[in-house]
C-alpha cells in the first residue's frame, strides 16, 4: 500500500494499521485519511447493521420502517455488501440483519426479493411470511423458491439417488448395467490398462455394474420423514423436504412426509414438487411430538421393512412420557427408528438434552446431521447396519442415554 492510498500525512504502516482500527469500531470515519472512498463505502454499508445508534447509522437504526420501503437503498446496501464480501460471509451478515434491524418487514417488497442473496435461510424466511404476502410478492417469492430449491436438488439428488441404490443387493454384478447402475470405481479400476495420456483419461472397455432385481411395490422398504415445523426447525424442514421429494422419486422405496407443530400435514401427496411441499409447511407454532409419532406409526404397513426419521430438537409440548412409550414400541415391534436433532449445514443445534437421554435410553440412535451426512445416513438405516457405527466413523457425536430413564421402555 502506498502513501497516496493511505492519505499524505500518514506513514504506510501506521495508515494500514489506522484504517483497520477505523473500519472496526466505524467512528470518524469521514474525518479519517486513513480511509478511501470505498473504504468508507464498506464502513457505512456495516454501520446501517451493526452502528452504535448515533448519527447516520442510528437514523438507519429508527428507520426501520423508512428502510424496509426505500427500495433503492435496499437494493444499494445489499449490492454493497455482495460486492464487500464473499458469499457466505454475505449470508451471516444478511441473517444479522433480519435479526437485528427487523429486516423481515422488507421481505414484504419485491425490490428486496430481487435484491436479496438466496440461500435455505432466505426460503424459510419466505414460507414463513407467505400469508401475510401481497400477491405481487408472493409470485417473486415462489419464483427464488423455486431457484433455491433447484440448486439445492443438483447439490444434493445425484448422491442420495447413488447412496440409496447402493443400499440394495448388490452381490449380483453384470457387464451391461444401466447407466445409472454403473459401479464406476470397479469400472475404472477394471479399464485402467485403456488409460489415454492425450486425453488424460480412461476409456472403459468393459462395464461393471449391479443386476437389478425386479421388486414389487410390497416388498419396497417405507422411510418416514417426520418433521418438527416449529421456528426453530426451520431449515430442518427446508432440508428434509427436498430429500423427501428426491427420495420420492426414486422406484426403490417407499417414503412418506408428515411435518408437525400442534398440527399434522401429511405433505406425501405433493413430493412430486417439492416447491410445492415447501408451500404447504407452516413453519412456527409449538409442539406435539408425541401426537405426530402416533399418526405416523399408525400407517407403517410392515414394522420390519420400516424406517422412521424423526426430525426434531426433543423440545416436546405434549405428552413427553407417552411420546417415550410410543418410541418403544415402534423399536420393539421392528421400526428402524432415528432421530435427528438437526439437519442443517450449521453447528451445534440447542434441543432438550434430557428427553435426547431418555430417547437414546431407548437404544435409538440420536445425533444431529448435515445435509452431505444424510444420503450416506439413510442408505446406513436401509442396510439396518448400527447407526451408531457408522456416526462414530462420520466423526458425528451421538447422544449418551440417559440412565435413569431406561423404564419409559416399558
Amino acid at each position: 500500500m502506498d502513501d497516496e492510498t493511505v492519505g499524505p500525512d500518514l506513514h504506510p504502516i501506521e495508515g494500514t494499521r489506522e484504517r483497520r482500527w477505523r473500519l472496526a469500531i466505524g467512528a470518524d470515519d469521514e474525518s479519517s485519511s486513513a480511509l478511501s472512498q470505498e473504504d468508507r463505502r464498506l464502513s457505512a454499508a456495516l454501520d446501517a447493521l451493526y452502528g452504535d445508534g448515533s448519527g447516520d447509522a442510528g437514523d438507519l437504526r429508527k428507520r426501520r420502517g423508512g428502510l424496509g420501503r426505500s427500495a433503492p437503498r435496499v437494493a444499494q446496501w445489499m449490492g454493497d455488501i455482495r460486492s464487500f464480501f464473499p458469499e457466505q460471509v454475505v449470508q451471516v451478515v444478511q441473517k444479522d440483519a433480519f435479526e437485528r434491524l427487523n429486516l423481515k418487514q422488507m421481505l414484504m417488497e419485491p425490490e428486496f426479493l430481487k435484491a436479496i442473496e438466496a440461500d435455505v435461510n432466505l426460503v424459510a424466511d419466505l414460507v414463513s411470511l407467505r400469508s401475510a404476502m401481497p400477491e405481487k410478492t408472493k409470485d417473486i417469492a415462489r419464483s427464488i423458491i423455486s431457484d433455491i430449491v433447484a440448486k439445492l436438488m443438483q447439490r444434493l439428488e445425484q448422491k442420495t439417488a447413488e447412496a440409496i441404490r447402493g443400499a440394495l443387493d448388490r452381490s449380483r454384478r453384470t457387464n451391461r448395467p444401466r447407466q445409472r447402475d454403473i459401479d464406476w470405481p470397479r469400472t475404472i479400476a477394471a479399464n485402467l490398462r485403456h488409460y489415454q495420456p492425450d486425453h488424460k483419461t480412461v476409456v472403459p472397455e468393459k462395464l461393471v455394474g449391479f443386476m437389478r432385481r425386479q421388486r414389487r411395490l410390497v416388498d419396497l422398504d417405507e422411510v418416514t420423514l417426520c418433521v418438527d415445523q416449529s421456528g426453530s426447525m426451520a431449515s430442518s424442514v427446508i432440508y428434509a423436504s427436498i430429500f423427501a421429494a428426491v427420495m420420492a422419486s426414486l422406484p426403490v422405496v417407499r417414503t412418506k412426509l408428515v411435518c408437525f407443530d400442534t398440527a399434522i400435514v401429511d405433505l406425501t401427496d405433493e413430493l412430486s414438487d417439492p416447491v410445492e411441499v415447501l408451500f404447504g409447511v407452516q413453519l412456527g407454532g409449538g409442539t406435539d411430538i408425541n401426537q405426530a409419532v402416533a399418526y405416523c406409526a399408525e400407517r407403517i404397513e410392515r414394522p420390519t421393512k420400516a424406517h422412521f426419521v424423526l426430525i426434531t430438537d426433543l423440545y416436546e409440548g405434549g405428552n413427553g412420557q407417552e411420546l417415550l412409550r410410543r418410541l418403544a414400541a415402534l423399536v420393539r415391534s421392528g421400526v428402524n427408528v432415528v432421530v435427528l436433532l438437526a439437519l442443517t449445514d450449521q453447528g451445534r443445534p440447542g434441543y432438550d438434552s434430557s428427553m435426547a437421554g431418555s430417547v437414546a435410553a431407548l437404544g435409538v440412535p440420536v445425533f444431529a446431521c448435515t445435509p452431505d451426512h444424510f444420503p450416506d445416513m439413510m442408505a446406513a438405516a436401509l442396510r439396518r447396519e448400527d447407526i451408531g457405527a457408522w456416526a462414530a466413523g462420520a466423526d458425528i457425536k451421538l447422544i449418551r442415554p440417559d440412565s435413569e430413564t431406561p423404564s419409559a421402555a416399558e
